[in-house]
């Protein structure tokens, strides 16, 4: 008791000793007036707070109340082995310290010393050594900070040091009156105390000592809520770097967001006890996460000894409001150089493109083209592309794409989030290549559609998306592959089946050929896949879902090689064949020319196709067609007498010559041939003085213009002839044969 009589200040023992080896608790209920104060100085190795309900290594524990007239306040449980030094507390003070069993301790460890009003709550003092950390809390934590109290920490850092605060977890109450609030006093500042409101970010980078205080307000008395707070005091070295600052120029971008932070955030938040990396936007606004925001320059620089632990996560947003402006121009989705000019790492930039209704979003990379990361074809690159479409009650995750692939063109119908995420350092030579780009267009039937144009020497393997969980229900997704000129490709499914069974609608494979007239090859749910197959010229693939009867969905995977088109060997043995006929004409024609040249017999008659012999505006009588009837065959001439101009050189010794039927195998048209030209009948006169004279040819006639002996007997009937003529309609054969027997 401090209010009637002197205090015992000095060294606190333990008594009485000897106790029996059991877990032990002593407490010092000290009463003072709250006109004076009390000062707790503990002896090293000091003291590190803990939350309520934790537990000290060993399992020794100083508790410790401050008393205010009845009242107590719990002002925090410490272990031994931290940075605490002293508390000093207003009026009376119970301490207790909590011992295991087996504890060798002797003595208290701290002492009492008597200090005058120090008109606030409790000072608690803390020596930061080196680089080191402190974590501490606000009186009566996680319960409330009694109502409009006061309450400071010192902080003891040596003036080479360099002091930083976070606040980790804090809550507010419902303030009547006052504000509640944070105020720094910090040497050679010009403007102490500095305040700032428990949601600010607080002051980084303090050089040497400081205070920190904590105030509370007048609560509501219905509703008071709870102040609260838990913090960390982290002190450093200075960083070489400290004073170099990064120009970042966002001023023209829209609609984007930079934030800088460490490793693994924000699923993983560093341990107190970690190193941390600071982001400075000045020299006394810094934290372990820094967002920038577009069409702003900043100035940023860093506290931290290795900035391999921060990485770099971006977002940007393109909409189309007006769609006749939207499509006709073309968005580059690569990274601003403003970032890839800081020295930190880029863990991944995020482009949200929002498209209103009836309006798509085409994804093209025109020279690296992309690849679709499959177990067989498994990205390598430096980055990768994740393509989500998305509406506000479906997903589908398009897939994973990195550069140097076939895949020229993505078109997608809804929104589209395309996340660019970077693998190791090489990132920062291959985003100078980067050629992504988007654009909005027309609408399109399918949810999803591909243009595939790969390498020729390329074996390209392709799935649906959503893999592989599936695709949704009446999803349909479409390939558009070009194959190259010069070649052919080969197209295989990895399964045979589709593996689904459906309750409501059909799923369908179909592939077609983009060519006039090709054949549509159509594959249901329930039937096998095609084998492999050749395609000669570009193709589609389309694959449609229905509605599973389980939660089994539709997962394909294809593939596609490409190799030289090779003539049929059929095609080739006709070829040869046909040139080997036509030089086999050739020689023929060549060789007979060259024969009449030295015979230089007359000609017999000419042949001419193209004249007609009706006359004009008078029906034929031929009326079945001449492929009908008979009356293109020729009779055979046996009188060797009709060729007597050919016989000259036989001394008048002719030997009856007897001809075999020859059918005609020349053109046969709906209208008969064309006569021999008059010439021709005026040698033949001439030559049939023994016979006598065939009938003239009339120009009434219609018949076929025929040579034919009188030979007694019946005449045959050929159904289309003049039946004036009563003779035999039928035409010679004509064979000219020159001085070597060879038939012309």
């Amino acid at each position: 008791d401090c209010v009637a009589g002197p205090c015992p200040f000095g060294d606190v023992h333990l008594h009485p000793p000897g106790l029996p080896l059991l877990d032990r608790t002593y407490t010092w209920d000290v009463r003072a007036s709250t006109k004076a104060g009390l000062e707790l100085k503990f002896s090293t190795p000091w003291l590190r707070q803990i939350e309520p309900g934790g537990t000290c290594p060993d399992f020794l524990s100083y508790n410790i109340h401050s008393r205010i007239d009845e009242a107590t306040v719990n002002i925090g449980t410490f272990c031994r082995n931290g940075s605490v030094s002293r508390v000093k507390l207003l009026g009376g003070v119970v301490l207790s310290l909590h011992l295991p069993w087996n504890s060798p301790l002797t003595t208290s460890g701290f002492n009492i010393a008597n200090r005058t009003s120090i008109k606030r709550l409790c000072i608690i003092e803390s020596i930061l050594e080196g680089e080191s950390s402190v974590t501490l809390m606000s009186p009566n934590y996680p319960l409330g900070f009694p109502e409009d109290e006061l309450m400071t920490w010192q902080f003891v850092v040596p003036s080479n040091m360099r002091a930083s605060v976070f606040f980790h977890n804090y809550s507010l109450s419902n303030c009547e009156r006052k504000e509640e609030r944070v105020e720094y006093h910090i040497p050679g500042s010009p403007s102490n105390p500095e305040v700032f409101r428990l949601s600010d970010s607080q002051p980084a980078n303090i050089p040497g000592s400081f205070n920190m205080s904590l105030q509370g307000c007048d609560q509501d008395a219905q509703n008071p809520g709870i102040l609260r707070l838990l913090f960390q005091v982290v002190v450093q070295h200075p960083q070489i770097d400290e004073n170099v600052t990064h120009l970042v120029d966002l001023s023209k971008e829209r609609d984007m967001t930079v934030t800088i932070h460490s490793e693994g955030w924000p699923n993983h938040v560093p341990l107190l006890s970690e190193p941390i990396c600071l982001i400075c936007k000045d020299p006394r606004s810094c934290g372990r996460v820094l967002t920038l925001a577009s069409g702003t320059v900043y100035r940023i620089s860093f506290l931290c000894k290795d900035l391999s632990q921060l990485r770099i996560t971006a977002e940007k947003g393109i909409s189309c409001v007006d769609h006749r402006r939207c499509q006709s121009k073309i968005y580059s989705l690569s990274v601003p150089k403003a970032i890839m000019q800081l020295p930190i790492r880029l863990h991944k930039f995020i482009w949200k493109l929002l498209a209103p209704d009836l309006i798509n979003i085409e994804i093209t990379s025109p020279s690296l083209k992309l690849q679709q990361h499959v177990p067989e074809q498994r990205c390598n690159t430096s980055y990768s592309y994740s393509i989500v479409s998305a509406t506000p009650k479906t997903e589908l995750n398009v897939g994973v794409f990195c550069p140097g692939g076939s895949i020229e063109k993505i078109q997608m119908r809804n929104n589209i989030t395309i996340s660019l995420r970077t693998f190791g350092k090489g990132f920062i030579n291959e985003s100078n290549h980067q050629d992504l780009k988007m654009s909005f267009v027309p609408h399109i039937k399918d949810e999803c559609s591909f243009t595939v144009s790969p390498n020729p020497k390329a074996k390209v393997y392709l799935q649906t998306p959503n893999w592989p969980y599936g695709l949704p229900p009446y999803v349909s997704i479409s390939w558009y592959i070009a194959v190259p000129s010069k070649q052919s490709a080969r197209l295989g499914f990895s399964k045979d089946r589709m593996g689904i069974a459906c309750e409501t609608g059909r799923a369908y494979v179909n592939i077609k050929e983009e060519i006039l007239g090709a054949e549509e090859t159509v594959r249901r749910e329930d039937e096998l896949l095609p084998e492999p197959r050749k395609m000669h010229h570009n193709f589609w693939v389309n694959v449609s879902n229905c509605k599973p009867v389980d939660k089994t969905q539709l997962t394909l995977q294809f593939w596609v090689t490409f190799a030289d088109k090779q003539m049929d060997l059929g095609i080739i043995l006709a070829v040869v064949a046909g040139a080997g006929v036509l030089v086999a004409i050739g020689l023929t024609v060549c060789c007979v020319k060259k024969k009449k040249k030295k015979a230089q017999n007359p000609m017999v008659g000419v042949y001419n196709a193209n004249v007609n012999t009706q006359m004009p505006g008078k029906k034929g009588f031929f009326t079945k067609g001449r492929q009908n009837n008979e009356s293109h065959v020729y009779a055979v001439i046996d009188d060797a007498v009709v060729y007597g101009d050919l016989l000259k050189d036989s001394n008048g010794s002719v030997a009856p010559e007897v001809d075999v039927y020859r059918p005609f195998d020349g053109p046969m048209g709906s209208l008969p041939p064309s006569p021999p030209p008059f010439s021709f009948r005026k040698d033949m006169k001439h030559s049939l003085n023994t016979e006598g004279e065939p009938p003239a040819l009339m120009d009434t006639d219609q018949d076929t213009y025929t040579f034919a002996h009188q030979k007694s007997g019946p005449l045959e009937d050929h159904g289309g002839a003049n039946e004036k003529d009563k003779g035999d309609t039928s035409m010679p054969l004509l064979e000219n044969k020159d001085q070597d027997g060879l038939v012309e």
